[in-house]
């Protein structure tokens, strides 16, 4: 589906946001909301009042690149934040395949598996 590089990072903005916006509108609720710079080369996923509808952001070395998804029915399922003072949770790419076809990520539960730490 989608190809993105291991070292992408992906954001999900919280806040439902008005889908008019492109691409400075939402490079600004990236860095202002989200806390995070959009020309990181990260995706910042964004979603409408009905979660109907999500944008998704890129930086792509030498532009942005927007996605945009609208169902024809249903709604996206998207998970709800831990802490009031979190503006945008991190997901990896599995979480944003499977909430892209429609599974319902407050319900899914991931296994525990090994992994691996890295020394700094």
């Amino acid at each position: 589906m989608l190809g993105l590089p291991p070292a992408v990072r992906i954001f999900l903005c919280m806040h439902p946001i008005d889908m008019r916006k492109s691409f400075d509108g939402l490079a600004e609720i990236a860095q202002s909301y989200c806390e995070q710079n959009p020309l990181s080369g990260h995706l910042f996923v964004f979603s409408s009042k009905k979660y109907d509808r999500l944008k998704l952001l890129y930086w792509d070395t030498d532009g942005y690149v927007i996605l945009y998804k609208r169902l024809e029915q249903g709604r996206f399922r998207l998970p709800r934040l831990i802490s009031s003072e979190s503006k945008s949770i991190e997901i990896d790419i599995t979480d944003l395949s499977a909430l892209l076809s429609g599974f319902n990520l407050l319900k899914v539960k991931r296994e525990h598996r090994y992994e691996r730490l890295v020394p700094v």
